[in-house]
C-alpha cells in the first residue's frame, strides 16, 4: 500500500493506493491524532507515507514515526504535477502524492529528527529576533537621517550612542518612533541573550561543530545553524549543490544559446544564508577571503563579493564534513 495525505491546518486528506495504482480509499478526516490513527488502523508497518511541508505539519511526522510507518516529505517546489493540474482538489492532490510516491516519481525533502528540528527552531528563533532587532535599528538611522543629523557609523547602540540619542532635537514624531525603537531593541536584546545562553547550554560536544568553527568567521552559533540546518552532509554529492540547496547560486535562464544569469536563487533556509553572511563579513577581514573579495568588490561590487566569499565558506564547510564522514566509515 501506498499513502498520500494533502494536509491543512484543520483537516487531512488520506489516500490510499494499492501496488497496481488502484485506490483503495480517498478519505477526509479531521487533523487530530486519534482520528488519523483510526483511519491509518489495518495498514501494515513499514507502509510508505507522502505528505507535503506545509503549515504545522511536525506533528504528522512524529504520529507516523510512532505507528510505524515510513514519512516520506514531499518537496513543495518539486510537486508540479500537483500545482500545474487542471482539476485541483484535496482528493486529486492525495491521490497525486501517493501516486508519486507508489512510481518513485516523489521529490523529496530531507525529514530532520526530532532533536534536529528542535535545534532548528531555538537557532532560527534567535535568528528570527535578530533580523528584527536590525530592523529597529535600521528604523532609527532612517529617522535621524529625516531629520538631517549626521549619525556615527559605529558605537549607536551602546550606553555613549543611546546618550547621544537622547540628545538630539528631534520633532515629537521622530522623537515617539526612536524612543519605541529603542525599547524594542532592549527588549529584543535580553530575549536575544536568553536564547544564546539556551543554545551554549544545549550545546554538546560534536566534532561537525568543532570541525566547521575552525574556518575562518564561523563561530559557535553558526556553526551549529549549518550543521542543523545541512543535518546528513552525504544528501549533497558535491559542494556545488550544497551551495544550489543554500540559495546562493545565480539563478539561470537558458534556452537554445541564449543564457541569462540573474540574481541568488534564495532557494534554501533563510537560516543558512543569514549565518553565512555573518560569517563572511567576519572572513573577509583575513587571507585569502580579504584579496579575493577586494578584487571581486572592485570588478562586481560588494554585495556579490560577499556572496562570493560565503560560498567559499560553505564550501570549506562541505569539505570538513565529508571528511569526518569518511574519517567515521573508516573507523567503522
Amino acid at each position: 500500500m501506498f499513502v498520500g495525505m494533502d494536509v491543512h491546518r484543520n483537516r487531512t486528506q488520506v489516500c490510499v493506493l494499492d501496488r497496481k495504482g488502484n485506490e483503495v480509499r480517498n478519505r477526509n478526516v479531521a487533523n487530530d491524532r486519534q482520528a488519523l490513527r483510526k483511519e491509518l488502523a489495518g495498514l501494515r508497518r513499514g507502509t510508505p507515507v507522502a505528505f507535503e511541508a506545509a503549515y504545522g505539519t511536525g506533528w504528522i511526522a512524529e504520529l507516523l514515526g510512532d505507528l510505524g510507518f515510513e514519512p516520506h516529505l514531499a518537496h513543495p517546489a518539486g510537486c508540479r504535477a500537483i500545482a500545474d493540474a487542471k482539476l485541483k482538489n484535496d482528493r486529486v492532490d492525495a491521490r497525486t502524492l501517493a501516486n508519486l510516491l507508489r512510481t518513485g516519481y516523489l521529490a523529496e525533502a530531507w525529514l530532520a529528527p526530532k532533536e534536529v528540528r528542535e535545534q532548528r527552531l531555538l537557532l532560527r528563533e534567535r535568528a528570527r529576533l535578530v533580523r528584527i532587532r536590525t530592523s529597529a535599528k535600521n528604523r532609527i538611522r532612517a529617522q535621524i537621517a529625516d531629520e538631517g543629523v549626521p549619525a556615527p557609523n559605529h558605537g549607536l547602540w551602546t550606553k555613549d550612542g543611546a546618550a547621544f540619542l537622547d540628545a538630539l532635537d528631534l520633532s515629537p514624531m521622530h522623537r515617539w518612533v526612536v524612543s519605541d525603537c529603542q525599547v524594542l531593541i532592549e527588549v529584543l536584546q535580553s530575549r536575544i541573550t536568553l536564547l544564546e545562553a539556551e543554545i551554549r547550554r544545549q550545546a554538546k560536544p560534536d566534532k561537525r561543530v568543532d570541525a566547521l568553527m575552525a574556518i575562518p568567521g564561523i563561530g559557535l552559533l553558526s556553526a551549529m545553524t549549518l550543521v542543523a540546518e545541512i543535518g546528513d552532509v552525504t544528501r549533497f554529492a558535491t559542494s556545488r549543490k550544497l551551495c544550489a540547496w543554500a540559495g546562493i547560486i545565480p539563478s539561470m535562464r537558458n534556452s537554445d544559446r541564449t543564457l541569462h544569469h540573474g540574481h541568488i536563487t534564495r532557494a534554501g533556509p533563510a537560516a543558512v544564508r543569514h549565518v553565512l553572511s555573518e560569517a563572511a563579513q567576519t572572513a573577509i577581514r583575513k587571507e585569502p577571503y580579504h584579496s579575493d573579495y577586494l578584487a571581486t568588490k572592485r570588478r562586481r561590487g560588494t554585495g556579490i563579493a560577499l556572496i562570493r566569499v560565503a560560498r567559499k565558506l560553505l564550501t570549506e564547510s562541505f569539505h570538513a564534513l565529508w571528511a569526518l564522514e569518511d574519517e567515521q566509515r573508516q573507523c567503522s
